[in-house]
């Protein structure tokens, strides 16, 4: 465990050295949070709700998933693809700790940093500017941060097992560019799920992508019963894992550094 506490510490403090960009990212989110807001208020300006979000909700929902972008690596996420490509991989493989649970350590000390720094800053000028829906119930922030938490450990599998991929190509980006594509329309941070219908937003609900943003965020506006977000978080974390390890194993044994 003090391995994978010490990689978290190193991975918060190599994030925090890049303020200039986290400053940059943060602004960046906040002005996409008011574009969106905008779009999503005249949506409700023909109807009072979607599926159970009314206009303040919907609002909500957006500044609260703007500040998870980051954290769930929305953009795409490729450090160990990139040390696969330049055969630093194999000295992840030879220490003597688990590799996944090596970079979940690194991936929780990288989205620490990005909650604090991205995260919390569009949510505070959208509360400022906006009128959001706060939890009515206290209970609710504690359960929210369990469902944060389990989504970005959904959030870092997943991306861990897109990145295992460059085991087997020269280059993963395209593989990584089609894991951004669907989380992006999956998740709820493009629009919210209650405006996917039939078997799509059945789809989309029952992919991992949702307990990365439209579950955490319904259980914040209080609309979903949290056991339910985590046990749902929990299931698909357990399915990734095994995943992984799956994955890995076939990796291991055929082992390719490139570029060495």
């Amino acid at each position: 465990m003090r391995a994978y506490l010490a990689a978290a510490r190193s991975s918060f403090r190599r994030q925090s050295t890049y303020r200039a960009s986290a400053l940059a990212g943060a602004f960046t989110n906040t002005v996409f949070g008011f574009i969106l807001a905008s779009v999503q208020r005249s949506v409700f300006t023909q109807r009072p709700t979607v599926g159970r979000l009314d206009a303040a909700g919907a609002v909500t929902f957006v500044f609260v998933a703007q500040g998870l972008l980051a954290v769930m690596a929305a953009f795409g996420w490729r450090d160990v693809a990139e040390r696969v490509a330049t055969g630093d991989v194999a000295v992840d493989l030879a220490r003597p700790v688990s590799f996944s649970g090596w970079w979940a350590g690194v991936w929780v000390g990288r989205t620490t940093f990005s909650l604090v720094a991205r995260g919390l800053p569009p949510f505070v000028v959208g509360a400022a500017v906006f009128h959001l829906r706060l939890p009515s119930r206290w209970a609710t922030w504690p359960a929210f941060a369990l469902a944060v938490l389990l989504g970005t450990l959904v959030a870092s599998r997943f991306w861990l097992l897109v990145n295992l991929a460059a085991f087997w190509m020269i280059d993963a980006r395209g593989v990584v560019a089609l894991g951004v594509i669907a989380l992006a329309v999956a998740s709820g941070f493009l629009v919210p799920l209650q405006f996917y219908g039939g078997w799509f937003g059945a789809l989309c609900r029952w992919s991992p992508f949702a307990a990365m943003a439209q579950y955490p965020v319904e259980v914040f506006l209080q609309i979903r019963a949290p056991w339910r977000a985590f046990a749902f978080g929990a299931a698909w974390l357990v399915v990734l894992e095994a995943g992984v390890a799956v994955v890995l194993g076939a990796a291991r044994r055929k082992l390719v550094v490139q570029g060495g």
